[in-house]
């Protein structure tokens, strides 16, 4: 039981990987590194796909990506409507990059997504751009008259879901990444050094992918009910 504990422990602490010495030391984390080394894997990517692209006589690698560019931008435009057209672009980078933290694991990294400062970080910007497309469509009075509906007798609950979407989207996430995490540790303390393989292929590849749909696909719900009249 003592070793199970310690592997949890082991799995779910963010060591400091270096200080930054101003202001007293700035510790920068493990998750932050390694969302650097994601940034720059999907920058250096974009930059390879996007070079020599052509009207006519497209290649297969140029065929690939505009498949997969107009598979998630439809997605997302199905979802929003073509009032949303401005936020797809931050919805597809958001699904991206945490597809990539959730199966990173594979590649010897610790997911960032492990990291509840993360995970509250990523929930924190999707609320603040939900907010701000509201705005944006229907000016500041209309957001504020927006939480007296339908009846000005519920306004504070509407308040009050200023800060519980964003925890719910965090611990959503963050909790589903745990719940792989002792899964994965329960089945390596118990069964055979071999067996856990596929398991750790399915949390990391398949579990990931579906954690990075379900935070997209609710952020893209909430800016639907934002920007409608």
């Amino acid at each position: 039981m003592d070793g199970l504990v310690e592997s949890l422990m082991e799995e779910l602490n963010c060591n400091t990987v270096f200080t930054i010495p101003i202001f007293g030391g700035i510790e920068v984390l493990e998750s932050v590194v390694v969302t650097w080394i994601i940034m720059a894997v999907i920058m250096v990517l974009s930059l390879i796909l996007v070079h020599n692209l052509k009207v006519r006589q497209i290649n297969s690698r140029q065929a690939a990506l505009e498949s997969g560019i107009s598979f998630l931008y439809d997605f997302f435009q199905s979802l929003l409507g073509k009032g949303g057209k401005a936020y797809i672009p931050y919805l597809i980078t958001i699904v991206i990059y945490i597809g990539i933290a959730n199966m990173i694991g594979l590649f010897g990294f610790k997911s960032p997504t492990k990291d509840l400062n993360v995970t509250i970080s990523l929930a924190v910007m999707s609320i603040i751009l939900v907010e701000a497309a509201g705005i944006r469509k229907k000016g500041v009075k209309g957001w504020l008259k927006s939480f007296a509906e339908p009846i000005a007798i519920i306004a504070p609950i509407n308040v009050l879901e200023l800060f519980i979407r964003p925890l719910s989207l965090c611990m959503r996430l963050f909790g589903n990444v745990l719940g792989a995490i002792v899964v994965m540790a329960l089945i390596k303390h118990l069964l055979p050094l071999i067996v856990p393989l596929p398991f750790s292929f399915y949390f990391d590849i398949f579990d990931g992918v579906i954690q990075a749909y379900v935070f997209v696909f609710l952020t893209s719900l909430y800016i639907k009910e934002a920007i409608e009249e």
